[in-house]
Order: C-alpha cells, then structure tokens, then sequence
C-alpha cells in the first residue's frame, strides 16, 4: 500500500516540474531540509524544482523531490517508488 501512494504522489509530482528554469534566489534562504515522506508528512509543495529519474528496474527504488514551500523554503523528499521496469504480464 505504502509504494502505491508513493507511486501517486510520484505521479502527480511528475506532472507539475518546470523544466530550465533557474532557481530562485531568496534573501536569507537556508540550506534544503532533508525529508523521508511517511504517511503523515505534511506536504506544502508550492513549486517542483527537480525530481530523480525512476530507473528501469522491477523493484522499489528510492528517490528524491527537490521542492520550494509555500513560503520559499526549499525540501527534498526521500521516498520510494516502484520501477519503471516492470511488465504487466
């Protein structure tokens, strides 16, 4: 159940990251805080910066979100997914 939501959350993400564009830079913005997403992790994803490709594997894989909150501050997320190598029969 838990790689499923992961696949979700994978998912919707996916759909929102902006590509080339430049970071923002934030007058006293501190280093990222490092996140591992479990189910109650409250997420305040206000724009996609980068996300880690899922490799071609059948297995679950970690992966990471680099994202900006709703009040700048920039996160990245560890969480799990499953590959893209797997086949449906």
């Amino acid at each position: 159940m838990k790689v499923l939501v992961a696949m979700a959350l994978s998912s919707l993400f996916a759909t929102t990251v902006l590509a080339d564009e430049a970071p923002t830079e934030l007058a006293g913005q501190n280093a990222p805080i490092v996140e591992d997403y479990t189910y109650s992790t409250h997420l305040d994803v206000a724009k996609v910066v980068s996300m880690s490709n899922i490799p071609e594997v059948c297995e679950v894989v970690p992966v990471k979100m680099e994202y900006e909150d709703s009040h700048g501050q920039r996160h990245i997320l560890n969480y799990h997914v499953m590959g893209n190598g797997c086949s449906n029969g």
